[in-house]
């Protein structure tokens, strides 16, 4: 898995900056092309998700949508409750190999 050396700005975030100037830097595609490719990467991601699609990249890990139905919940002040609406997450389950490293980072 390939290491990055750039140093995130917002709290330990990873930006779109950063990113296309790792493209930049990794790949020597211009920064204007760096920042299109980004943006249609994620552009793809996004529109996928939004089809109801989930979206699975290998060695990385899977984005996968799930419906959650109507249930009770409970204002934890008060204790009424409050019914929750059904709705849909998104949810992320890395890779073994992601998670892998994240486990053996130092």
């Amino acid at each position: 898995m390939p290491k990055t050396t750039t140093a995130s700005t917002a709290a330990g975030s990873l930006t779109r900056a950063e990113l296309s100037d790792a493209v930049h830097t990794e790949i020597g595609l211009s920064r204007i092309e760096s920042a299109a490719l980004v943006e249609t990467v994620l552009d793809r991601i996004s529109d996928a998700l939004l089809a109801g699609d989930n979206v699975k990249i290998s060695s990385f890990g899977s984005f996968m949508l799930r419906k959650k139905g109507l249930r009770i919940g409970r204002n934890p002040k008060t204790g009424v409750e409050v019914p929750i609406q059904p709705r849909t997450v998104l949810t992320f389950r890395p890779s073994q190999l992601l998670r892998e490293a994240i486990n053996t980072k130092s």
